[in-house]
C-alpha cells in the first residue's frame, strides 16, 4: 500500500472534535477515495460508502433527493445495519460533485449531527461555481495531488528516516555525498517517467515495465478526455477543452512555452477572453496547472499578474513523458545530451511546487527576459524566483541576474535547480539539486513566538 501524506491529515480531522465536514478534492485518479477509505475503515466501527457516480449508473436511489429526511431514509435502506451514532459511524460521500444538491445538503447534515460525514470530489471546483448555496461555514476543503517525489521515494524503499535526512540536508543547505546523490537522482529520473498517479506507480513497482506504465497513463488521459466531453455535452456547448489540453506538450517546446490564443483554432485575432470557460475547466478539474505572467514582481504576486499571458503544464510529469517519448526511456535515464529535457524538468518543478501549496507565476519582461517560476516567500515577505536547468549550462541565467539587480523589487535571493550535486551560493543565487524541490513547502512552520500577538 502506498504511503500518502494526506492520510495523516484525514486521520487528525476524523479524530478531532470539529463538526465541519471535510471535502477532499483534486483531479481524477490521484487516490482521494482510497485514502479516505483506508483511514475511515480503520477508525470507525461502522463505515458506509456511497458513490454517487455508481448510483447514477445503477438504481439512482440518491439521485433525486433534496431533503435530509429522504436522504436518511434511503441511507438506512442500503446500509441500515451499519448505522449507529455520531461517535462510531462514518458516512463517506464519494464523487459528491455528481449530485450537486448534496453540497448544499452538507450544511443540514452537519447541523443534525446524526452521523460523521466526509466527502470527496474530482470536478468539485467546477461544480461549486454552479452551486447556488455553498455551505461555506460547514465544510473544510482540502486539495489532494498525486504522489510527490518524497512519496515516490518512500514507495521505492526509502525509509521515513532517510527522507527526513534529505529534508534536513535541504534545510541546512548541505550537499549529499556523490553516491547518495546518484541514487536519489536516478530515482528522480524514474519519477519523470512514471509520474505520481497511484495506479502508474503501483504498476511500475509491480512490473518495472514501461509499456505497462504507459498503458495506465493512456487510460488516465482517456478518462480526462471523456470527462471534458461529458462536461461540454451537459452544458450544451461546443468547447475546445480537449484541443487546448492536447496543445500543452507542443507549446512547451516553444521558446516562450506559453499558450497563444490565436493558435487554438488558428484564427487570427482570437483573445484569451474567448476561451475563458475552457481554461477554467482545465484549472478547476486539476488536469492542468496554470502559471501566470508577472512583469513587475512584488509581494504578494497575485496583485501583479497579467491575465492575458499564461503557461499551462500537465498535472503529472509521467503523462507528459508518455506523450514525448512513449516507450523510449533512454533520453531521461541516460541524460542524452541531444535531447532537450527543459520542458520535462519545468513540468515536474511546477507539479511539486503546486502540490506543496504554492501559487505559480513566472517573470516575463520584454527588456529583462523570462524566469521560469516566481513564488511568494511568506517568511521574508518577498518574492523568490526559481530557474530550472536540465543541462550543463546551469550557471547561465541572464534573466534571473537581471531580475535580482532591480532594487525596487526587494528580491534578496534566487534559486537555480539542476542535476548538479553541490549546493552552493554565488552572490544572490543559490544552486541546488532539482530533487530538493519536493521540500519547498509554502506553509512553513513558524516559531511559537511568531504565533502570538
Amino acid at each position: 500500500m502506498l504511503y500518502r501524506k494526506i492520510t495523516a491529515y484525514i486521520e487528525d480531522y476524523l479524530k478531532s472534535d470539529t463538526d465541519k465536514i471535510l471535502i477532499v478534492e483534486g483531479a481524477r485518479q490521484v487516490g482521494k477515495s482510497f485514502s479516505i477509505r483506508e483511514v475511515g475503515k480503520r477508525l470507525f466501527t461502522n463505515y458506509v460508502e456511497i458513490n454517487f457516480v455508481e448510483d447514477d449508473e445503477g438504481e439512482q436511489l440518491f439521485k433525486h433527493i433534496h431533503k435530509k429526511e429522504d436522504f436518511y431514509l434511503t441511507l438506512s435502506m442500503v446500509a441500515g445495519g451499519k448505522l449507529s451514532n455520531h461517535e462510531n459511524t462514518l458516512v463517506f460521500l464519494d464523487e459528491v460533485q455528481h449530485y450537486p444538491q448534496y453540497l448544499t445538503m452538507l450544511k443540514f447534515l452537519r447541523e443534525d449531527g446524526r452521523y460523521r460525514f466526509i466527502a470527496c470530489g474530482s470536478l468539485l471546483g467546477i461544480t461549486l461555481q454552479d452551486t447556488t448555496s455553498i455551505p461555506v461555514g460547514s465544510i473544510i476543503r482540502k486539495e489532494m495531488f498525486q504522489l510527490d517525489f518524497e512519496e515516490f521515494l518512500i514507495a521505492n524503499g526509502f525509509g521515513h528516516e532517510a527522507t527526513a535526512m534529505l529534508r534536513c540536508a535541504y534545510e541546512n543547505r548541505r550537499s549529499l555525498t556523490e553516491e547518495h546523490h546518484k541514487h536519489v537522482l536516478d530515482l528522480f529520473r524514474r519519477y519523470l517517467l512514471v509520474g505520481g498517479m497511484p495506479d502508474a506507480v503501483n504498476t511500475y513497482l509491480d512490473t518495472h515495465n514501461i509499456v505497462r506504465v504507459r498503458e495506465v497513463q493512456d487510460n488516465i488521459r482517456s478518462l480526462y478526455a471523456t470527462d471534458a466531453s461529458k462536461y461540454e455535452t451537459e452544458h450544451n456547448k461546443k468547447l475546445l477543452i480537449r484541443r487546448i489540453y492536447e496543445m500543452i506538450p507542443s507549446q512547451m517546446e516553444n521558446k516562450k512555452k506559453r499558450i497563444v490564443a490565436q493558435e487554438i483554432r488558428g484564427k487570427e485575432g482570437d483573445r484569451f477572453a474567448k476561451y475563458q470557460e475552457e481554461f477554467e475547466y482545465l484549472f478547476s478539474s486539476g488536469i492542468s496547472l496554470d502559471v501566470h505572467a508577472v512583469s513587475n514582481p512584488r509581494f504578494p504576486l497575485s496583485e501583479s499578474l497579467k491575465k492575458n499571458l499564461l503557461k499551462l503544464y500537465m498535472n503529472d510529469v509521467g503523462l507528459l513523458t508518455n506523450l514525448l517519448y512513449r516507450h523510449n526511456i533512454r533520453p531521461i535515464l541516460d541524460d542524452v545530451r541531444s535531447i532537450n529535457l527543459g520542458s520535462v524538468y519545468e513540468s515536474v518543478v511546477a507539479q511539486e511546487l503546486r502540490a506543496h501549496g504554492h501559487k505559480l507565476f513566472y517573470y516575463d519582461n520584454r527588456k529583462q527576459g523570462e524566469v521560469d517560476f516566481l513564488i511568494d516567500d511568506y517568511t521574508a515577505m518577498s518574492v523568490c524566483p526559481i530557474e530550472v536547468k536540465s543541462g550543463k549550462d546551469y550557471t547561465v541565467h541572464s534573466a534571473l541576474n537581471n531580475l535580482l539587480k532591480i532594487p525596487d523589487y526587494n528580491i534578496s535571493t534566487g534559486i537555480v535547480v539542476s542535476n548538479e550535486r553541490e549546493i552552493h551560493q554565488d552572490g544572490a543565487v543559490t544552486y541546488m539539486p532539482v530533487y530538493f524541490v519536493t521540500f519547498m513547502e509554502a506553509n512553513l512552520l513558524l516559531t511559537d513566538d511568531a504565533l502570538f500577538f
